[in-house]
């Protein structure tokens, strides 16, 4: 989704390479199979530091203290382009309100952390914070993610069956 984000961001549309996941992309791209791809920045880090791969650009607000001389899209004249990749943890429907709680406490904490919140900014990732946590954050957040993208999806699709 962010490579179709991009592609309609620029008003290009080059040809797409599948993949079942970063892995295998990121073998391909280190070993010249393929010119780029976009993925987070946390899964591709090591590869950045240690000079394998070429990072252009991370579509955060402010530089990565992780790959600090990376610059930021804004920076790189596309300050439109900001997508973010995110995590939610779902449980079945029809749990238990006390356990939803408990869980949903847990969470908190280790968000709360300060160990783990170090492990996410040397991953180059954050934790959401106040408001932008919980089930009600998590709803807004997919209805959000739905209408942006849902436009998006549909045209490429569209164009892929002509």
């Amino acid at each position: 989704m962010v490579g179709l984000t991009f592609f309609a961001e620029l008003g290009i549309k080059p040809g797409l390479v599948a993949y079942r996941g970063t892995g295998p992309a990121l073998n391909d791209l280190v070993g010249g199979q393929i010119d780029f791809m976009l993925d987070q920045a946390l899964n591709n880090i090591p590869q950045i530091q240690a000079g394998t791969i070429k990072a252009y650009a991370v579509t955060s607000p402010t530089r990565l203290p992780s790959i600090a001389d990376v610059p930021t899209t804004s920076e790189g004249g596309m300050p439109e382009f900001t997508p973010n990749a995110w995590n939610a943890m779902v449980a079945p429907k029809g749990l238990p309100g006390n356990v939803k709680a408990k869980l949903v406490d847990a969470l908190n904490r280790a968000l709360d952390d300060p160990t783990v919140l170090q492990r996410y900014a040397e991953l180059g990732s954050t934790a959401p914070q106040g408001v932008q946590r919980g089930p009600a954050a998590l709803q807004k957040l997919v209805e959000t993610e739905m209408a942006r993208l849902t436009p998006i999806l549909k045209a490429a699709m569209a164009a892929d069956t002509k």
